[in-house]
């Protein structure tokens, strides 16, 4: 599986495991100038931005480990040209990570929703 494909099958997961949980997906990969971000969906009155990270191994680190302080400012950047650009959005707000590691099977071996991962949402 290439990383792309990797990317897409990740990002497909993620979304089933969030409505499963009672998420209700708002958009999917909203893209604007300052970056993009995977998912952005609402639970009760929280507005959350979702970035998700699937690894297939462990060599370069966990998948949450690979957010860089850069991606973390970009990730910020976006929640609030979103929030800028919306009515009606709930005030409260929060950026995740949806960590996703995989076997080389394909078959999920963890998939981790890490809560306000990201500083300043």
């Amino acid at each position: 599986m290439k990383r792309r494909e990797l990317g897409i099958r990740g990002e497909n997961i993620a979304r089933d495991f969030l409505e499963r949980n009672g998420y209700d997906i708002i958009e999917t990969n909203y893209r604007c100038p300052e970056g993009e971000i995977d998912i952005v969906a609402r639970t009760g009155d929280t507005l959350v931005f979702i970035e998700v990270r699937t690894r297939r191994s462990r060599g370069f680190g966990t998948p949450e480990e690979s957010i860089t302080p850069v991606k973390m400012q970009r990730l910020n950047a976006v929640a609030t040209h979103y929030g800028q650009n919306r009515k009606n959005l709930p005030l409260s707000q929060r950026i995740d990570v949806l960590a996703i590691q995989m076997e080389k099977s394909g078959r999920v071996s963890r998939i981790e929703l890490i809560e306000n991962a990201v500083a300043g949402s």
